[in-house]
């Protein structure tokens, strides 16, 4: 008889009991293990003890912030982390994901979009069968030769255009705030244009997206910036 398949371990670090309750619940019911801390100290203990699959950050800690913590996470750990905030903390939204974080969820949430956001923070980590080509919708986009389709025929793309979406596909699934793309593609003097980045978005879109003005894929995070979402394999 085969093992049965290692379950999930997600790290909780929240300061709220009844938030921590509530992920808790959710995430054990679909078939996840979750440990908990309710400090940053605690957590980043855990996480390095632990090395779970992923973990779940709140910004607001009772000995530092979870911005903090993320930092000092980063000095040694690539493990997916989902930052949890509260409606108007786009500042401090933006301010995590360019220290690192990968994704984020505002409170109050619901269940369905944290499984959500957590299968795409697994997704990212597990290994591709084909690694070199990576799709979305009816387009298939291969880094290696920096050739892209959509359904079966080649989409023209300029080398500014082909960048932006070879940095989405590296970061698939992942939220990429506005100073991040720009600073990449741009360098650090653009870092603050985004009305240059919306250009670029609206022409792949047009050329990518089956419906440019209600896109499935190439989605805008209001505020923060921009993340390509990829069929669930």
């Amino acid at each position: 008889m085969n093992p049965a398949p290692a379950r999930p371990e997600v790290l909780i670090i929240d300061d709220e009991h009844q938030i921590r309750r509530l992920l808790r619940f959710t995430l054990e019911d679909a078939g996840y293990d979750v440990r908990e801390s309710a400090t940053g100290h605690e957590g980043l203990v855990e996480a390095a003890h632990r090395a779970p699959d992923a973990i779940i950050l709140d910004l607001g800690l009772p000995d530092r912030t979870g911005i903090e913590v993320l930092k000092q996470l980063r000095e040694w750990s690539a493990l997916p982390v989902l930052i949890l905030s509260v409606f108007g903390q786009e500042g401090s939204k933006v301010a995590a994901l360019d220290a690192g974080a990968d994704d984020y969820l505002t409170k109050p949430f619901g269940g369905a979009e944290l499984l959500a956001r957590m299968r795409a923070l697994l997704r990212r980590v597990k290994p591709a069968e084909n690694a070199a080509t990576v799709r979305f919708g009816t387009v298939e986009v291969d880094p290696v030769r920096r050739f892209v389709t959509k359904g079966g025929g080649p989409v023209k793309l300029t080398a500014r255009e082909y960048d932006l979406l070879r940095l989405l596909v590296a970061n698939r699934d992942r939220v990429l705030t506005h100073h991040h793309i720009l600073q990449e593609l741009w360098g650090p003097k653009m870092a603050d244009k985004t009305h240059y980045l919306r250009v670029f978005m609206m022409r792949l879109r047009r050329k990518l997206e089956d419906e440019p003005d209600t896109p499935r894929h190439l989605l805008t995070e209001s505020g923060i910036g921009y993340r390509l979402v990829c069929d669930a394999p």
